[in-house]
């Protein structure tokens, strides 16, 4: 049988990943991310990110990471996390409130990551008008949990169900804010400093991080200073799905990567064949 990884066809991921309005739910997941000021800390002090000439190739880096985890084989799956355990577990970061050092592979940096992700990728879907149920939205949510584990986290301590993970996002709001290094990525993202070949992208982006920081909940938009409004949420729904249905308008095989092709054709089959 041929190795489908941590997913496969049937699968609300493969369902899910390959939409191209997905690229505002990753864009999403950063700032969400970047709330959790040890986690913010963690990763200035030990990557590219602040560097602009640099956060382009660490980005990349990330968007292959997510690639192989949802579409790669067991074996290379396995191959990225051990890389990223490693390198994870060498790192320290120092908190700029306490002058304590913690670990950035500290679980519960790891599951605030990990969440973040989970959260923004299945809310842009949603509001996007992918099709998915309740249902569905749990399954997600229930996948990811493999994913967890591939950054070295225990699937059993991992939200399972939305109402989970709305519950740890309740739990978690007292403990978190928008740091200094946060609000200079939120700056960032709306005036990025791009390489040459990617200028289009310059004159793109206020716009792109517009939208963005509208699909964030209410209580995280006011971490950051911005508007929390009811209209907002509205607005922000409207447009990904106009978004949505824009690219629906783009033939399959120019919007879909190959990966997502793959898992488009067999999900057809399966579906076929059932």
């Amino acid at each position: 049988m041929e190795d489908f990884g941590l997913f496969g066809p049937g699968s609300v991921t493969w369902r899910v990943m390959g939409e191209p309005v997905l690229i505002v739910g990753g864009l999403r997941a950063l700032l969400l991310q970047a709330l959790h000021p040890e986690t913010m800390w963690g990763t200035a002090q030990n990557s590219e990110l602040m560097d602009p000439k640099a956060a382009w190739d660490r980005m990349g880096r990330t968007i292959e990471f997510v690639r192989v985890r949802t579409y790669g084989t067991t074996a290379e799956v396995e191959r990225v996390g051990r890389r990223v355990r490693k390198l994870h577990s060498k790192l320290t970061g120092l908190n700029l409130r306490t002058g304590e050092t913690f670990g950035v592979d500290d679980p519960e940096n790891l599951l605030w990551v990990h969440l973040g992700e989970v959260d923004s990728y299945l809310d842009v879907a949603r509001r996007a008008g992918v099709g998915l149920s309740a249902r569905d939205a749990d399954q997600f949510v229930d996948e990811q949990r493999r994913s967890a584990a591939v950054v070295g986290l225990d699937p059993a301590a991992v939200p399972a169900t939305v109402a989970e993970m709305k519950a740890y996002y309740e739990e978690m709001r007292p403990k978190i804010w928008a740091c200094k290094e946060a609000r200079a990525g939120l700056r960032r993202l709306f005036y990025p400093d791009v390489p040459q070949k990617l200028l289009p992208l310059k004159l793109a982006a206020p716009a792109i991080a517009g939208l963005t920081v509208a699909t964030l909940p209410r209580w995280a938009r006011r971490m950051y200073g911005m508007p929390g409004l009811p209209t907002s949420d509205l607005a922000a729904t409207v447009t990904l799905r106009a978004l949505h249905q824009g690219t629906r308008l783009i033939p399959a095989q120019y919007r879909y990567s190959p990966d997502a092709k793959r898992a488009r054709k067999l999900n057809e089959e399966l579906t076929r064949a059932a």
